[in-house]
């Protein structure tokens, strides 16, 4: 039976009240929850945004831009004066992984650096001949990958040295808007940790690469976990805020697992938006880490595992721009598993886990005269499916407990019948969590566990159960054989 967490009415929200800021690749997104976690209705706003990219890397955005977009957020939605001072914390989550060096009064002197930043690649390669990446993904839990700060900062030394000598600090994203707006750069423990440069068992910061990029320890903030949050500081501007607290930043990844229903180790979160993630929460750090998954410390006790794959709703919508579809795509993905269905390795934009082979490229096989566009649309689905599957496989070993997959995400609520295939295709059930905003949700439960720990949280909002069919299991065993050996092919070629 389908369970809700239904929004609510401003006079029926139980207090405390918390505002929870999403800083998404897309969107600055925030809005209030009450102590069960559900929205309160009307008191929502988004501010759409995008990334500055060029061919040579670069994706970046203006912190103070994005600054004030937070802003335009906190002003819509405190303004309605029956709040009061009913809101009790604010929280706050980010796109992870992101980079902007400030200087002693804290102003920014570079864009922010986005995940998607690939400038330092040549970085990354000096790293890896200099030190043991297999050693340095297992103190840290992430590879040497340009996504991460090592890299990054030993480009710049070269790129922009005059930067880099006159920055008196390297924040985050989120760090940065909560230094602009109450004085404190709080950066959460996921926060630091998807720099690359957090110890995940000591949750202290690695000397060696810290040597290797240069960096003094004490120009990154110290991570906090989310019971540490400061004393309220909100301009006399937002009045309703006169009494919140201000929660260390955290990474959307953390918050998405939270919001998804994804709180230990027996649910594992599958991410299901332009690209896609499979996360498990574990009690400590994985030992040993697989080489194909990362593992963040997200706080004391735990850590997330996981990996992200490049390809999931773009791949969709790729085919969709550029196949003649049928309107009856809801048939082509209920249809059974057919051996005539292209063999599809999805990969329009290179593979991150388990291989990280950035250069792969999509393959198609078993195309005939008689392929349509319907089948050749199954045949990315299901090779979307099988690239999560590989990711599955790799997390098995560190997460043996794992019962339930909860799927969230655009490409779920628009497709809901795609998840019989990943059900099908993994092995387990497949639960489809229908909420939206799942990470702006785990953002304010992550604070209302602070703030109201005894108040019961209104359960997740989800959709059916895809329970998977023997007959489809064996079929699709048989598919990703296939499909390994053409990656092996790929790779090796």
């Amino acid at each position: 039976m389908t369970r809700t967490d239904d929004d609510v009415a401003l006079d029926s929200a139980l207090d405390p009240l918390v505002l929870a800021v999403d800083i998404g690749s897309t969107a600055t997104r925030g809005g209030v929850h009450d102590a069960s976690g559900r929205r309160v209705r009307g008191l929502q706003y988004k501010v759409p945004h995008a990334f500055t990219v060029a061919p040579d890397g670069t994706s970046v955005i203006d912190p103070d831009q994005v600054t004030g977009e937070v802003e335009q957020v906190l002003d819509a939605v405190t303004g309605d004066l029956r709040l009061g001072t009913r809101i009790a914390g604010v929280a706050m989550d980010t796109f992870a992984a992101s980079l902007i060096a400030v200087d002693a009064a804290g102003r920014a002197l570079t864009p922010c650096l986005t995940y998607a930043d690939s400038r330092s690649a040549d970085a990354v390669t000096a790293l890896r001949e200099e030190l043991d990446e297999q050693a340095v993904q297992q103190r840290t839990g992430a590879r040497l990958h340009t996504s991460y700060h090592a890299p990054r900062l030993r480009w710049l030394a070269a790129a922009q040295p005059r930067v880099v000598a006159t920055a008196a600090a390297w924040w985050s994203l989120g760090e940065y808007v909560l230094a602009r707006l109450v004085g404190y750069p709080l950066a959460g423990t996921s926060t630091v940790a998807w720099t690359g440069l957090l110890d995940r068992r000591t949750g202290g910061l690695d000397a060696e690469l810290l040597a290797a990029v240069g960096i003094d320890p004490e120009q990154l903030s110290p991570p906090r976990d989310m019971t540490e949050p400061a004393p309220s500081a909100a301009p006399a501007r937002w009045p309703a805020l006169a009494r919140a607290a201000w929660f260390p930043v955290i990474t959307d990844g953390f918050a998405s697992n939270i919001g998804s229903g994804a709180t230990d180790t027996t649910v594992l979160t599958a991410a299901t938006a332009t690209s896609g993630a499979l996360r498990v929460l574990l009690d400590g750090p994985a030992d040993p880490l697989p080489t194909g998954l990362w593992n963040y410390r997200v706080d004391a006790g735990r850590t997330l595992l996981g990996g992200a794959i490049n390809d999931v709703g773009r791949a969709v919508s790729w085919a969709q721009g550029t196949l003649r579809l049928s309107s009856a795509l809801a048939v082509a993905l209920t249809a059974p598993p057919s051996h005539a269905t292209p063999l599809v390795l999805p990969y329009l934009t290179g593979e991150r886990a388990p291989g990280w082979v950035g250069g792969a490229r999509a393959v198609f096989g078993g195309v005939s005269a008689a392929t349509d566009a319907d089948a050749l649309f199954r045949g990315i689905v299901e090779g979307v499916a099988m690239t999560y599957a590989r990711v599955a496989d790799e997390l098995h070993p560190a997460a043996p407990q794992v019962v339930e997959v909860a799927a969230a995400g655009r490409v779920s609520n628009d497709h809901p019948e795609w998840l019989q295939i990943l059900a099908d295709v993994l092995g387990r059930p497949v639960t489809h969590v229908t909420r939206r905003r799942a990470t702006q949700r785990g953002t304010a439960l992550l604070a209302l566990d602070v703030l109201a720990p005894d108040v019961p949280r209104a359960p997740r909002a989800t959709g059916a159960t895809y329970e998977p069919r023997p007959a489809h299991v064996e079929h699709y065993a048989g598919r990703r054989a296939r499909f390994a050996k053409v990656y092996d092919a790929l790779v090796g070629g």
